[in-house]
């Protein structure tokens, strides 16, 4: 979870910030939850995994330090 990415720069693209249960991740990504039911995901727009993250506005904020113009997923 403490791994870096590398954002594609881009005019302001939309990702989508949607809740992930804990218990439906790989045991490695579960181990480092610390506790946590719930994480945050931010996808791209052709549905790939940009980051977990552990808050909703730590989700939204990554996403706009990075050019991008977050969005929830219900």
């Amino acid at each position: 979870m403490n791994e870096k990415y590398e954002f594609e720069a881009g005019e302001h693209p939309i990702v989508y910030v949607k809740t992930v249960e804990v218990a439906d991740l790989p045991e490695e990504v579960q181990a480092e939850a610390e506790g946590l039911d719930l994480l945050y995901a931010v996808h791209d727009s052709e549905g790939q995994q940009l980051a977990l993250v552990a808050d909703r506005r730590m989700a939204f904020a990554l996403a706009r330090q990075n050019d991008y113009a977050p969005v929830s997923l219900h």
